[in-house]
């Protein structure tokens, strides 16, 4: 076995107050295979180590970046598929998958393996699925230095260190959620509609008219502005809307002397017994006792 291609690999154990965590780490590394070589090397713990043409099931969740070379990819959901290098591989506990470098590349790949309810509500959530495991992200400097840190952070094992390189692999998870969904929007000109959309919606939070006016300003059907808009931000306008208008509520009651009244009528809405109620159904509280409480009074 050739020690060195294991100094930036390590794998890891993880007591019970790990777990409550919600995210812990199993292992985290890189591994440069050159061409011509055999793969995977030997010298993985047998839980990991895998033929590439029998396949593996982890029971774990694993992040695999493939910084450079190329290979094959192909799991219980995907057919075999091409991985470039920038490419970024999410495997998923339970799911029958397999990986290999072309012999004549080889490849570079960062990984980190995990477990725990936060992954687990991603993926009942719906922010990945086992349908699409394989995002062709490019060379992401960010990310390279996150698995570092990472890296890094394993090697000196200190108490609660399970807890900061959690912490890292959520940000390099919402870091590649990030891109995944703005690699979606490759029409700029739409993007740029929509952020335009946004700040005047900032400016002026007034009611489901106003919206209307922007679409038009924008040049876009209400309908097609509405889903444009719901797939970049993930709301609605009207909900987006109503957002902006319970933060400047907020703002008002802590701030300013202005009447329930007042704030109810400055910001549109439908009436002030409307008002009360869509703020006591977003907070918990009525306006007054939201005043009152952020003033520190009973």
């Amino acid at each position: 076995m050739n020690s060195q291609l294991f100094t930036h690999v390590k794998y890891l154990t993880i007591n019970e107050l790990d777990k409550r965590w919600g995210l812990s780490i199993n292992t985290v590394g890189f591994q440069s295979i050159a061409p011509h070589t055999d793969y995977p090397p030997k010298g993985h713990p047998s839980q990991y180590w895998f033929n590439p043409k029998l396949g593996r099931i982890l029971h774990e969740y694993q992040l695999v970046y493939v910084t450079k070379g190329e290979g094959t990819f192909h799991s219980g959901s995907v057919k075999s598929t091409r991985v470039n290098s920038g490419t970024l591989l999410l495997l998923f506990p339970g799911e029958w998958h397999t990986y290999c470098p072309n012999s004549e590349t080889g490849w570079d790949t960062y990984w980190i393996g995990f477990c725990g309810y936060f992954p687990d509500n991603l993926v009942k959530y719906d922010f990945s699925t086992k349908k699409v495991p394989v995002h062709e992200i490019g060379f992401n400097e960010k990310i390279v230095n996150l698995f570092e840190q990472a890296i890094d952070l394993v090697k000196q094992e200190r108490t609660a260190f399970q807890q900061i390189v959690s912490g890292i692999t959520i940000h390099m998870l919402g870091l590649i959620y990030y891109i995944i969904k703005n690699n979606c929007f490759e029409d700029k000109e739409i993007v740029a509609k929509i952020e335009k959309a946004r700040m005047i919606m900032q400016e002026h939070s007034g009611g489901e008219a106003c919206l209307k006016d922007i679409a038009g300003e924008l040049n876009m059907s209400y309908s097609w502005f509405r889903k444009m808009f719901k797939q970049y931000t993930g709301l609605s306008p009207a909900q987006y809307n109503l957002q902006i208008k319970l933060q400047k509520a907020k703002a008002l009651l802590i701030s300013s002397s202005t009447s329930v009244k007042e704030i109810a009528y400055l910001l549109d809405f439908e009436s002030p017994n409307y008002f009360i109620s869509f703020f006591k159904e977003k907070t918990g509280y009525t306006p007054l006792a939201f005043r009152k409480m952020s003033h520190g009074k009973e």
